[in-house]
């Protein structure tokens, strides 16, 4: 199959849908199948990589959203697929490029919707006034305009769930295992920000609202306020950078902002290093940075809102609320012994391989024959 995959807001140099799209598509590729990426750039571009054909047409920027860019150029991006004439259309945008399952089914084309993120939590925290009702239209429409939906986790498919979907199937995401492992756990590094004696925590990911990194702070404040000599450092950047560096400095709290890693290699040591992970965004669907870090060997406190506790199973600890309640989750990991944490936190992480994922996304874009098949019901 000639599938081709249409994805906005993906970061020209890492972030988890970046990722999931390089794995999925060379996936797709050692299966024998065609995948072809169109995603939006600065100009134009044509290349062959090892995730296949990636095609770049130009998009703007979206103010605020440190480089983000989308497609907006419909006609543009209409004759680009007339053009590439797919067997499968695969969408990663419920916002902007939903009218790509009309404009599919109109020529016959079977569709998929990869649902990243969530509505209901996207209203929970940006639009208080908008009422579920609003959202459910929304997911309804989404819905009905592909043939199917596919979610990475039952917390981001609840919300399809509910309104009775068939259509609908979760497909778990994946870790490359071999890149991210225990074995790169560096000594040497540890020293560069911390003493022996200190918990060393990581806040790995962007600076963002919706990521609600202040929780981070927060924690290592709670846990120093109570005698732990705990040392936060933040790798990645973002709109908050500026504003969290100077909390950090007033308050006197022992934080090392990284910015973002472009050095795989440090990135995969830092994550074995570090003695405990925090990933306190309430809203997000899968959590890969989350399963990165548990493939070092390194245990995760999430947030209990989010998807991620249906991730980290028993490697790591749900946090309800604020700081405090990461403080709380923290002290519980690190009184754990370490060699069981971590690896509990590899164990964990080796439920989630990438073949598996490309597996049930395939299986998944064969979906419309199977439904002849087989009851609505088995679809989920």
């Amino acid at each position: 199959m000639r599938i081709v995959r249409v994805a906005n807001f993906v970061t020209p140099r890492s972030g988890g849908l970046r990722t999931a799209l390089r794995h999925l598509g060379a996936g797709y590729l050692a299966a024998g199948h065609e995948p072809v990426l169109v995603v939006p750039g600065a100009g134009e571009s044509d290349a062959m990589t090892d995730q296949g054909r990636v095609i770049t047409l130009p998009g703007p920027l979206v103010p605020g959203m440190g480089g983000y860019r989308v497609l907006l150029d419909r006609g543009r991006l209409s004759s680009t697929l007339s053009e590439l004439r797919p067997d499968r259309i695969e969408v990663s945008d419920r916002s902007t490029l939903r009218w790509l399952g009309r404009w599919a089914r109109r020529r016959g084309i079977p569709s998929m919707m990869v649902s990243h993120e969530s509505l209901d939590g996207l209203l929970r925290l940006f639009g208080p006034g908008i009422s579920r009702r609003a959202g459910d239209l929304i997911n309804a429409r989404t819905a009905a305009e592909h043939d199917q939906i596919v979610c990475t986790t039952r917390w981001a498919a609840s919300e399809f769930a509910r309104l009775g979907v068939t259509n609908l199937r979760q497909v778990p995401l994946g870790v490359d295992l071999d890149r991210f492992s225990p074995a790169n756990h560096d000594v040497r590094m540890r020293t560069l920000w911390s003493a022996a004696d200190d918990v060393l925590i990581l806040h790995c990911g962007r600076l963002s609202p919706e990521k609600k990194p202040r929780r981070s702070l927060e924690a290592v404040a709670a846990l120093r306020r109570s005698g732990v000599p705990a040392v936060l450092i933040v790798a990645g950047g973002g709109p908050m950078r500026s504003a969290l560096q100077s909390e950090a400095a007033d308050r006197g709290l022992p934080v090392r902002f990284l910015g973002h890693l472009t050095d795989q290699a440090k990135l995969s040591a830092l994550l074995a290093t570090v003695d405990v992970a925090i990933a306190p965004g309430p809203i997000e669907t899968f959590g890969l940075a989350a399963l990165e870090t548990l493939a070092s060997g390194t245990p995760v406190v999430v947030s209990a809102e989010s998807a991620l506790p249906e991730v980290i199973g028993d490697a790591g600890v749900a946090a309800p609320g604020e700081g405090p309640a990461y403080a709380e989750a923290v002290r519980s990991l690190m009184s754990r012994p370490e060699a069981a944490r971590r690896a509990a936190a590899r164990a964990q992480a080796e439920l989630f391989p990438w073949a598996q994922s490309v597996a049930g996304f395939l299986a998944a874009h064969e979906a419309h024959q199977l439904l002849f098949r087989f009851p609505a019901s088995e679809t989920y």
